[in-house]
């Protein structure tokens, strides 16, 4: 795996892919293309399972794609390791919710963020700057 310098693990949420792709706010779908790109490149970026199952039903259900325009799109994953659930994860998940008062699926990204070691959580569903433990969550859209 190549590495960049300055670049580090780094998770990505369904919502930085589905800006990549819709049209409608330019500067969004810029940022997230590139991002997506740098993370690709160096090697770095992460995602989950339910991040790609979350996309793939956004992608047919609010902009329109067939199946298969949508396993299309899902082949840009694939540049990305890939968190699996299992056990601990859910388990992670929910320990997590206690302490953080969480919605399951956030706690069940940050617990596969923090299972794959990734520094930053790029994501707009909680809180730029918001901790947990050696994770960090960052907008990348502010």
């Amino acid at each position: 795996m190549k590495r960049h310098i300055g670049v580090v693990r780094s998770f990505l949420d369904t919502n930085i892919f589905f800006y990549a792709i819709d049209g409608r706010d330019p500067s969004k779908q810029k940022r997230a293309r590139a991002l997506i790109a740098d993370l690709a490149a160096s090697g770095e970026g992460v995602v989950s399972t339910q991040v790609v199952h979350e996309f793939a039903n956004n992608a047919m259900n609010k902009l329109g794609f067939s199946p298969e325009e949508a396993a299309s799109l899902c082949e840009a994953f694939a540049d990305h390791t890939l968190v699996k659930p299992d056990f601990e994860l859910v388990f992670s998940a929910l320990r997590l919710m206690k302490s953080s008062s969480i919605s399951f699926w956030d706690a069940c990204i940050v617990s596969a963020a923090e299972q794959a070691q990734c520094k930053i959580l790029y994501t707009e569903d909680l809180s730029s700057g918001q901790r947990f433990g050696g994770l960090k969550v960052s907008n990348p859209f502010n």
